[in-house]
């Protein structure tokens, strides 16, 4: 035989819970009500009283009686007579009274039957619904599957209130199957989910993040083992060549020194920041990092809050990152631009943070293109490695950050750096 569901089994123990009690109760009241009514009534004593009673009273009235006596014996004849015919009709009403009692016990069991069965049906649904509900959804997480959408919101029209002008504003409610404390469990497992997407992303990344600087360590250690003896060759050609050949000799000059740029920018990219962590002054950071490089012919805009939280960390990676952003928003903004700064104390996850944020008002990212920004190699510029942004997020994360753009074509875009105070995670550095 098949277990029953737990539904099943639910109802089954709250029925039990509420009939058998009540079944109890029932034949309990019926038994005692119908004993305990004919010792009431008293029928059969009263029987025997007025027997002897008749025998004493005929006996009485043989002897010769003053009329005093007489009428005490015909009022005592009254009395006998009235109590035996009383006694009479409470035992032909008790015996009557018995079977009402037990129809009544009847139908009160079976009207306590039914509100049991249906307050277990009732309470069984508001508990294995949900339960299994979410049992699929522990099933769908082992599997990876995506969780359900939550419901959508309704509107009823008991859920309408007037508004302090007199107005009528609907209200928006969902129905939430279970009781609240199963709202909360959806809630925290949804949240549970969401992290383990997260953190699974960030595993994804992270792994591929070490492959790319597997690789660029390669690129660049390669690079530079050629430009070596291209440097050497290079400068005897610079003392030796002819002047037709100078032309050509700066032309190989400059695309060593791009290559060398490029090398350096391999390498950076390859290593995640070194030495011990130290206290940093991040409004210090910020306002040097800026100014050394954003270029006189660009207007600057800081905005940096006092008092700013320290960050345990490198400065030179968190340095290095802010500039690859400014130099992108040097780009990006061209001649007589404009760039925002502003560094704040934020709360980042129940942590203390400084957010550092630059906006520029260039020409935007398209949105298709604003989530690639941060991929190594993805570049718009001619002969841009696509590695600025990428060092920037690597800096950020290994202090245990976060990073966000946002962009609006034709407005600008708006890098923002968020670093938590209290160090660097241990776990990225490895």
């Amino acid at each position: 035989m098949n277990q029953l569901r737990f539904r099943t089994r639910l109802v089954l123990i709250l029925s039990l819970f509420a009939i058998v009690p009540a079944l109890l109760l029932t034949l309990l009241w019926s038994g005692t009500v119908s004993t305990a009514l004919p010792f009431v009534t008293g029928r059969s004593a009263w029987d025997s009283v007025a027997a002897s009673g008749e025998k004493a009273i005929a006996a009485a009235r043989q002897a010769p009686l003053t009329a005093s006596q007489k009428r005490a014996i015909d009022a005592h004849e009254r009395e006998l007579r009235l109590s035996v015919e009383q006694a009479r009709r409470y035992s032909f009403l008790a015996a009557r009274t018995v079977r009402v009692i037990a129809i009544a016990g009847v139908l009160a069991l079976l009207v306590l039957t039914g509100a049991a069965s249906r307050v277990a049906g009732h309470l069984s649904r508001q508990l294995s619904r949900p339960l299994d509900e979410l049992v699929r959804w522990t099933e769908l997480i082992g599997h990876g599957e995506p969780l359900p959408p939550p419901p959508e919101p309704s509107v009823s029209s008991a859920a309408r209130k007037n508004g302090d002008d007199g107005t009528s504003i609907e209200v928006t409610t969902s129905r939430v199957r279970g009781a609240p404390e199963f709202e909360t469990l959806r809630r925290r497992m949804r949240e549970m989910v969401s992290e383990l997407e997260h953190g699974r992303r960030q595993a994804v990344e992270a792994e591929r993040l070490h492959a790319f600087r597997e690789s660029a360590r390669r690129v660049a250690h390669e690079i530079k083992n050629q430009l070596t003896p291209i440097r050497f060759a290079l400068a005897r050609l610079r003392g030796q060549a002819p002047p037709a050949l100078q032309e050509d000799v700066g032309v190989i000059a400059m695309e060593s020194d791009r290559l060398d740029r490029m090398a350096k920018s391999f390498a950076e990219f390859g290593k995640l920041p070194e030495g011990p962590p130290a206290e940093i002054d991040m409004g210090e950071l910020v306002r040097y990092t800026a100014r050394s490089s954003v270029p006189p012919t660009i207007a600057l805009d800081l905005q940096i809050d006092e008092n700013l939280p320290t960050v345990h960390g490198h400065n030179g990676a968190l340095a290095g990152a802010l500039s690859n952003v400014l130099l992108n928003a040097v780009d990006a903004s061209g001649e007589n631009g404009r760039i925002m700064v502003s560094a704040r104390s934020v709360s980042a996850a129940g942590r203390t943070a400084v957010r550092i944020s630059v906006a520029d008002n260039g020409k935007g990212i398209a949105p298709e293109k604003l989530e690639t920004i941060w991929e190594p190699y993805v570049t718009n510029k001619p002969g841009g490695t696509g590695l600025g942004l990428a060092i920037a997020r690597q800096a950020v994360w290994a202090h245990d950050g976060t990073v966000n753009a946002t962009s609006t074509l034709g407005i600008g875009t708006e890098i923002q750096l968020t670093i938590p105070a209290n160090g660097v995670n241990a776990e990225r550095k490895s």
